[in-house]
């Protein structure tokens, strides 16, 4: 169905001038049985009346992957050849029996001086004013749609050392920071005037991703070099629906499951359509709606499966996937269908955090950046682009930034005391506390209690009065985390030392 509608689009747009296929998409709609006739018809006028025509993601103003081969794509007359020039590459192509071509340039070096395209065949495309440099896609659902105009809006923040820039938008000029803006039905259409790429800056920044954009930013000003960013969001979005179909039936763990909330709903029109598009990497802010549902260990094999799956499409396993933890919330006092409590929303970053035993992926975590807890879509998007920016910057651009705060890894008992490991713990990270706060012990009996938790060497001793016999530990686990554990500047990540899903959770 997908691709009936591209093709319909496509010969809509190359025929418009006489109106020939509006009319003629109306028979598929109210005539389907005339839908033969329709697509002979279509290929004829296509046939006759074809002239180069691009994908959305293909335009002005655009930034091209440096490093990677490049794929440059579109439609035109059925055996038209077409040819593509750009920064002293000339490609050929011949087009198919469909009309569909496509060229693969080599490998781009980096260019903040732009550059035009030229795209000859029947007739010829221009596009200007490109660049060279890194290019990320962001998606997910409204934490990650939410719009950069929305910070006029705001309250200022409670945590002044983070900054408000609610004047980011008036002070945009930087030209080397490019945008594109998925729209839903518009991807799977062919474009003719090229313009879906835009400068970050005034109205097109104003609708944009604010996570996003400040991710963007924090790269352009470190690494000194054009950077493009993709957002493809849609508000209330569960995490199925940007899964391609078949990626379910390639995990085990969803074997003769029937999965719901819409498997391939956005992936489809949203997501397939830029695969061609070289990238260097993913950016993930999902999660809030899945959590609703109370979910733990099917979310992690649904996060695996979305990862494998968009890595397989853009044919490279090593992609970076970097998500974000879902925000401090009131889940507990949520009425629904799925009943939930305090331990819903820890039990569900215990799930999120599994990604990390996966290659070449991170987590930003949030425990301290929502200043109202009834609000679902806290405020620091800036922070959240800047976090995901120290895990791209580290681990995918091997620059010397301190990326993530302390996760845990591993504990030993000694008489009373249990002695944590960490990484990322840098040494005499305590030393501004007089204790560290948000740790709790417990016995074999599980009974949690407030623990006294200090730093000693590369460890942090958790103890308690209360407990003679200590076997489990757990920090910040609550919806309305107060902890004051943070290492590189940057919060821990809320953990507990019995989480069953290290056993559960199968990366291969």
């Amino acid at each position: 169905m997908v691709r009936k509608r591209i093709v319909i689009a496509r010969h809509e747009a190359i025929s418009s001038e006489k109106g020939v296929m509006s009319s003629l998409r109306g028979l598929v709609i109210h005539h389907p049985k005339q839908s033969f006739l329709l697509m002979i018809l279509s290929i004829i006028s296509f046939s006759t009346n074809a002239k180069i025509l691009l994908p959305q993601i293909l335009g002005n103003d655009m930034v091209l992957q440096r490093d990677k081969p490049i794929n440059i794509w579109g439609f035109g007359a059925v055996g038209e050849k077409i040819t593509v020039n750009f920064a002293g590459q000339t490609k050929t192509a011949i087009t198919d029996d469909k009309g569909n071509w496509i060229v693969v340039l080599s490998p781009l070096k980096t260019s903040a001086t732009p550059q035009k395209m030229t795209i000859s065949g029947s007739n010829k495309v221009e596009l200007t004013n490109i660049l060279v440099g890194e290019v990320w896609l962001c998606s997910g659902q409204s934490n990650m749609e939410y719009a950069m105009r929305k910070l006029t809006k705001i309250p200022k923040p409670k945590n002044e050392k983070l900054g408000f820039p609610s004047d980011a938008v008036v002070k945009a000029k930087n030209t080397q920071i490019r945008i594109f803006l998925v729209k839903r039905k518009a991807l799977i259409k062919p474009d003719s005037i090229h313009k879906s790429w835009a400068l970050a800056q005034d109205s097109a920044l104003r609708n944009f991703s604010a996570v996003g954009y400040f991710f963007a930013k924090e790269l352009q000003e470190k690494l000194g070099i054009p950077i493009g960013i993709i957002s493809s969001a849609v508000p209330g979005s569960a995490i199925e629906p940007w899964i391609a179909e078949e990626a379910f039936a390639s995990e085990p763990f969803f074997k003769g499951q029937k999965i719901g909330n819409d498997p391939s709903k956005f992936y489809t029109p949203m997501v397939e359509p830029l695969t061609k598009f070289a990238l260097r990497g993913f950016l993930w802010y999902q999660g809030e709606t899945n959590c609703f549902l109370n979910e733990t260990i099917s979310y992690s094999y649904k996060m695996k499966a979305l990862i494998s799956s968009w890595r397989k499409a853009w044919k490279d396993e090593a992609m970076p996937f970097y998500e974000v933890q879902i925000a401090p919330y009131q889940y507990a006092k949520t009425t629904g269908k799925v009943p939930m409590t305090t331990d819903t929303e820890p039990e569900f970053w215990e799930a999120q955090a599994q990604v990390l035993r996966l290659p070449n992926t991170g987590m930003v975590v949030t425990t301290d950046l929502n200043d109202y807890q009834e609000d679902l879509h806290p405020t620091y998007k800036w922070e959240v682009g800047r976090r995901l920016s120290l895990w791209a910057l580290a681990k995918t651009y091997n620059q010397k930034f301190n990326y993530s705060g302390p996760i845990y890894k591993n504990k030993r008992i000694y008489m009373s005391y249990v002695m944590l490991k960490f990484d990322n713990l840098k040494f005499f990270v305590s030393k501004n506390f007089n204790e560290l706060e948000g740790f709790e012990i417990a016995g074999k009996d599980g009974k949690f209690v407030k623990a006294t938790a200090f730093q000693k060497g590369d460890e942090i001793v958790v103890t308690s009065k209360e407990i003679s016999a200590p076997k489990f530990v757990r920090y910040n686990w609550s919806e309305n985390p107060s902890g004051n554990f943070y290492s590189n500047d940057l919060p821990a990540l809320p953990f507990r030392t019995d989480n069953p899903l290290t056993n559960q959770f199968k990366t291969n």
